[in-house]
């Protein structure tokens, strides 16, 4: 695990919407670190073809979904 700094203002909005998430304040940060991350390697995806995609590489969703 690698330590990445980050501003105060940055951090309290991680620490705010972890909670409204129910993630921990480093599970928030990687979230969005991923979204970001994806956002930039696939630009003319919306965010939630970008939620579905991830979605659908989950062994359960895929399972769920084949069911419905």
């Amino acid at each position: 695990m690698g330590i990445v700094k980050i501003g105060d203002d940055l951090h309290e909005e991680i620490r705010q919407f972890s909670s409204v998430m129910n993630r921990s304040i480093n599970a928030q940060a990687e979230f969005w670190i991923k979204m970001g991350r994806l956002a930039e390697l696939n630009p003319t995806k919306t965010f939630q073809e970008l939620i579905l995609e991830q979605m659908k590489s989950v062994p359960l969703v895929q399972e769920e979904a084949a069911n419905e």
